[in-house]
């Protein structure tokens, strides 16, 4: 159960729709979510009331095509399996937005079945013992 949020710069709904189909599929793809475990905060930033600063961090020259994606996921997916899903949200925000790889930067963040609640106040992911 991965949660996205997407932050990308002089977006509107077309892009940020775009960039939400990427990422969701290449979560499919990478590491097995189920299609309809599909949960997403998208927002475009204009510049000027928002906006998102980068910079060339490990000799990587980002632009104003910046987008930031942040999963929040429960842990247990290996190295191998990551490296994989960023690999192909870069292919596919290039594919259906027209991101420059070099503009895709994704984080992703690990947490326990103990620390969701998908509705109505429950822990779905706790087993019936708490654990």
């Amino acid at each position: 159960m991965p949660l996205v949020r997407i932050d990308a710069l002089g977006a509107g709904p077309s892009r940020l729709d775009a960039l939400g189909r990427a990422v969701h599929e290449a979560l499919v793809e990478a590491l097995g979510i189920p299609a309809d475990d599909h949960f997403q905060i998208l927002v475009g930033h204009d510049g000027t009331n928002s906006t998102l600063r980068y910079g060339s961090y490990l000799g990587v020259r980002r632009d104003d095509g910046i987008v930031y994606v942040a999963i929040t996921m429960r842990s247990g997916r290996t190295s191998v399996q990551k490296q994989a899903l960023y690999r192909r949200i870069a292919e596919l925000a290039h594919a259906y937005a027209g991101t420059e790889p070099r503009n895709v930067f994704v984080t992703v963040t690990e947490n326990e079945s103990a620390d969701w609640s998908l509705g109505h106040g429950v822990a779905q992911y706790l087993d019936a013992s708490g654990t």
